[in-house]
């Protein structure tokens, strides 16, 4: 029972799990907002399916999303964010400013007051990165009234620790963006229409510059992570997105490296707590590095 599992056996538990929500639970528009629904399962499914290489399974599924009714992107990158209950919305966890028991202390660490703490925050080779063309996204990225701070999630609460705005955890612009990798399926490129028009709505939406549709443009791997970098910045989504494309170990060396820190394979994983160690009876052994 407390023995370490394999990977194959925790993401068949994962996909078990998800592919029973994804047949059971009711669609969009007959919960309250929050509660989880078939789209939102589907969805995470899809992501789990991606993880683990199983692109057909994961493009069946984006397809299905994607070319449905439920979900669409907003005319405006703020308002996914800011016009919370929005239809680009597959699941998020709903809070209410100023609440002792339902407000949330994310928004903060986004602030000022997070960096202190090494949170949340925008670092040199993040704001480097950001296209000047791209102001829609750029005025929502950085704090216009601080861009020295994260401009997502600002608070309208009194309480800077006790903040309203939603946690999106799946919306379909990364439905848009998993369906385009799911059909490039682990290669570095492709000239699939349906894959490139993907990308492209994504990018059109920001009113940045989209790839030709006649068949000349190439998509590749790196511009498809890279707009996953931007578009869903500060979205608890990049660690995995290199994971997941292999591009990790390259992407984090580099950036240690500009920052004068150290980085191995090792810190792909985090320590197993010693009270779990000690729990199993020496059962579980500790990851390498710790």
């Amino acid at each position: 029972y407390y023995s370490r599992k394999s990977t194959t056996e925790v993401y068949a538990s994962i996909i078990e799990d998800l592919t029973f929500a994804a047949n059971n639970l009711p669609p969009k528009g007959t919960l309250t907002f929050g509660r989880a629904t078939s789209g939102a399962a589907k969805g995470l499914l899809a992501k789990a399916h991606l993880t683990i290489g199983n692109y057909a399974e994961a493009e069946t599924l984006l397809e299905g999303l994607v070319n449905g009714t439920e979900y669409s992107l907003m005319d405006d990158y703020s308002d996914v964010f800011y016009n919370e209950g929005n239809d680009e919305i597959l699941f998020a966890i709903p809070y209410i400013d100023d609440s002792a028991t339902e407000g949330q202390d994310f928004s903060f660490e986004m602030t000022s007051g997070g960096v202190v703490a090494g949170l949340n925050y925008l670092t040199d080779n993040f704001i480097n990165a950001m296209d000047p063309a791209d102001t829609e996204r750029n005025a929502v990225l950085r704090n216009p009234s601080n861009p020295a701070e994260v401009g997502k999630f600002l608070t309208q609460s009194a309480d800077a620790r006790l903040c309203g705005n939603d946690w999106i955890v799946l919306r379909h612009a990364d439905v848009y963006l998993m369906y385009a990798e799911a059909i490039m399926a682990g290669a570095e490129s492709t000239q699939n229409l349906t894959a490139i028009a993907a990308y492209n709505a994504v990018r059109d939406r920001a009113g940045m510059s989209t790839l030709a549709v006649d068949g000349s443009a190439t998509l590749t791997l790196d511009a498809l992570v890279w707009e996953r970098r931007i578009e869903l910045a500060f979205e608890n989504h990049r660690f995995f997105d290199l994971i997941r494309t292999g591009k990790a170990t390259s992407v984090l060396t580099a950036f240690a490296a500009s920052e004068g820190l150290s980085f191995s394979n090792n810190d792909l994983l985090l320590p197993i707590p010693q009270v779990e160690i000690n729990v199993s009876g020496e059962l579980l052994i500790q990851n390498p590095g710790y």
